[in-house]
């Protein structure tokens, strides 16, 4: 975007300029709405998702400063993503009881998988839970609902990005190096369809529509499959579980 474009409209906060910008930046606001599509399923319409974002967009169009030099991208990014989570907030449509099955869920996966030396059944998590298979099956495809990156994350995560590399101490270092190994050695035990998920979604940056059209199953199924990757990497890395979303 013409650097002049931000210029005038920092001095003039001309309407037809916003509506430029608002225009240029669109497109982030969609593919920001179908990464988080991933962990939601289709309990929140994609449309709804993006006219929250929108919100986001504007307001980051109002707030930017293009002196910083910081890329407009980058500080978009936190503004688009938070007015999409806290929207869905609002909405309540996550019940507590959901949450705290998703949370004994993920608790006896990582307990099994220890005790038994590998990944455990869905047979060994219904027996171990008390329940039945079909109810144990239910469980797991809810627990897409709790799915969510918490706002604070991305907070967290975009204030890394803007911290220069020799500012982090040897520990952090060494931290960031030791997340790395684990999370690629836990990503190599998963399931064929579960890693190409996570590769796709983590580190090609692929959409749910994207990815489901690569791997020629349907959005929902995609949707299963990220979550129960998700608990299954949670489960491998222990004190740096907080660092997979949940």
């Amino acid at each position: 975007m013409n650097a002049d474009i931000w210029e005038n409209y920092a001095q003039t906060k001309d309407k037809a300029l916003k509506d430029v910008l608002i225009l240029e930046y669109a497109p982030l606001v969609k593919h920001l709405a179908g990464k988080i599509g991933v962990h939601i399923g289709y309990r929140v319409e994609q449309e709804d998702l993006v006219s929250y974002g929108i919100f986001g967009l504007i307001d980051a169009i109002d707030k930017f400063d293009y002196k910083k030099g910081v890329k407009f991208e980058t500080y978009a990014n936190l503004r688009i993503r938070g007015a999409i989570i806290d929207s869905i907030r609002k909405l309540d449509w996550i019940p507590r009881e959901i949450r705290q099955k998703n949370k004994l869920l993920e608790n006896t996966y990582a307990e099994l998988e220890e005790s038994l030396g590998r990944e455990p059944f869905e047979e060994e998590i219904a027996a171990k839970l008390e329940i039945s298979l079909e109810e144990t099956k239910d469980l797991i495809k809810k627990a897409s609902l709790v799915s969510l990156i918490s706002l604070d994350d991305y907070l967290e995560r975009g204030s890394e990005e803007n911290i220069p590399a020799d500012t982090h101490s040897p520990e952090e270092i060494y931290d960031k190096k030791e997340v790395g190994e684990i999370l690629a050695s836990a990503i190599d035990t998963l399931k064929e369809n579960e890693k190409k998920v996570i590769t796709l979604y983590y580190f090609e940056d692929l959409t749910l529509k994207e990815i489901s059209k690569v791997i020629e199953v349907s959005e929902s199924r995609v949707s299963q499959i990220h979550s129960k990757a998700v608990m299954k990497l949670r489960a491998k890395l222990g004190r740096y579980k907080h660092l997979i979303p949940l």
